[in-house]
């Protein structure tokens, strides 16, 4: 079994940083790509940014230039750091990582940008 837990959401006023931090345990004998998506309400899950095992990254167009995606392999992490962040950033985020086994998911961190 493969848990993965967020930690690193909460509010921001636009403009402000936050870094989201994801663990990935359990049974991993291999860790495939690795991303971030977000859910505002009301809305469909997006993807914010991935990285792969190689280290090649993509993101989403609204976060290019804002939003950095890192993993750490020997610690089986996985992190986002969100700068100039706007309030059209509020959404819970989820981490994602792709195993032998499949698509795992964390539970989600709210990320609230607001004055």
């Amino acid at each position: 079994q493969v848990q993965l837990v967020e930690s690193g959401g909460g509010l921001v006023q636009p403009g402000g940083s936050l870094r989201l931090s994801c663990v990935v345990s359990g049974s991993i004998k291999v860790l495939y790509a690795m991303g971030w998506y977000r859910q505002a309400p009301g809305k469909q899950r997006e993807l914010v940014a991935h990285i792969t095992g190689g280290g090649t990254t993509n993101y989403a167009g609204s976060v290019k230039g804002r939003f950095t995606i890192s993993r750490d392999n020997a610690k089986n992490t996985v992190s986002l750091q969100m700068n100039s962040l706007k309030p059209e950033d509020t959404a819970v985020y989820y981490c994602n990582a792709v195993t032998p086994a499949g698509d795992h998911w964390g539970q989600g961190t709210q990320v609230t940008v607001s004055s």
